[in-house]
């Protein structure tokens, strides 16, 4: 790691703990409108349709607003909750409002950015909506530790697409040849920076059986050792 000047970092499930301030926001929303909706029934259906739906989003084959719309209407409908789409798009905007408000890192994040910020110039690169990425790191004070941050939404396409890496790059003004990549997703994350020479470790967060050839941690505090 001896000629790398510069770390980007993916945010959710990475070093912003997704899981944990989404659960956080849910339960504020429903407490807040009233459901009858036991919390972990709903956020169990959810996570595999979230991610699946992301998956689409990245892929460019559903838009912002569906990604919003259909998750929560296809979790209620696994979970067999009658619910109308104009509680539905009520409990969109408002997760927007409260996710983007909670604080919770993931265990280690601010130990090892506390560690790589006087030996780095350390970036962001998310696929995540503008507002709500910006509301992350300012409320988390994680902004303090970044150069450099970019989002699909400036970019114009999502990781795993070159051009957002490449964007980050040319923004941070480092060869690739003295960056790397630092992320939970193998697919928007990991091989999308190794598909322009981008060098990346998976932050193994969903304990997925990775190929050999893939740089994994399981915690964060193992990067320590690396860098």
């Amino acid at each position: 790691m001896k000629k790398i000047t510069d770390i980007f970092f993916d945010l959710d499930h990475t070093l912003w703990d997704f899981d944990k301030n989404s659960e956080i926001s849910y339960g504020i929303i429903f407490s807040k409108l009233s459901l009858d909706v036991d919390i972990i029934t709903f956020l169990s259906a959810y996570k595999q349709i979230n991610i699946h739906l992301w998956k689409l989003f990245r892929e460019e084959k559903i838009d912002k607003e569906t990604l919003r719309y259909k998750r929560l209407r296809d979790t209620f409908n696994v979970i067999n909750y009658n619910i109308t789409d104009e509680v539905i798009y009520k409990i969109a905007d408002e997760y927007i409002y409260y996710l983007s408000k909670q604080t919770h890192l993931l265990e280690g994040a601010e130990q090892l950015l506390e560690y790589l910020k006087p030996k780095y110039k350390l970036h962001i690169i998310t696929n995540g909506f503008q507002e709500v990425q910006v509301g992350k790191l300012n409320n988390t004070d994680l902004i303090r530790y970044f150069d450099v941050v970019v989002n699909s939404e400036m970019a114009g396409v999502k990781k795993p697409n070159p051009k957002i890496f490449e964007m980050a790059l040319e923004l941070a003004n480092v060869k690739k040849e003295n960056a790397i990549m630092i992320g939970d997703s193998y697919e928007a994350d990991i091989l999308g920076a190794l598909d322009i020479g981008l060098d990346a470790i998976c932050y193994n967060y969903h304990q997925e059986i990775l190929p050999t050839t893939i740089k994994q941690v399981n915690h964060l505090n193992e990067l320590q050792e690396i860098f």
